[in-house]
């Protein structure tokens, strides 16, 4: 059955290419070379969308190629700023807990010297307060 309708395919091709024109004499063209010229046309035309389709394609993927550049430059460029600003936020926040120590070591100090007054007063009264019973 195949090569009937290879054979049948052929024979409309050897039509198609010689065959069904009109006279010599006459300047117009017959229906087989009407439908060649067609069948032309029709090629040349997809073939003519195919490249346009084609640039679209490509001029497509070029610019989504700069997209992703753009978006992978922007990224960076947020990245460092946060960057730096973490760092800038470390260093305020490194400098308020070093004052914030002072100022609890000044006020632990101040504590303890109060503490060793008062324990310093206190032994004074019972060291008074032995000596008056002797």
């Amino acid at each position: 059955m195949k090569k009937t309708t290879i054979s049948a395919i052929m024979l409309a091709v050897a039509v198609l290419a010689t065959g069904c024109k009109k006279a010599d004499n006459d300047p117009s063209t017959g229906p087989a070379q009407e439908a060649g010229a067609a069948i032309d046309n029709a090629g040349a035309k997809v073939a003519e969308e195919t490249k346009d389709a084609g640039a679209a394609v490509g001029a497509a993927t070029e610019r989504a190629a700069e997209n992703v550049d753009q978006a992978t430059d922007k990224a960076a460029a947020n990245v460092e700023r946060a960057a730096e600003k973490t760092g800038e936020n470390l260093k305020a926040a490194g400098a308020e807990v070093r004052q914030e120590s002072k100022e609890a070591a000044a006020e632990i100090k101040q504590g303890a010297d109060a503490v060793t007054d008062k324990a310093g007063k206190g032994i004074e009264r019972v060291g008074e307060k032995m000596q008056d019973k002797k």
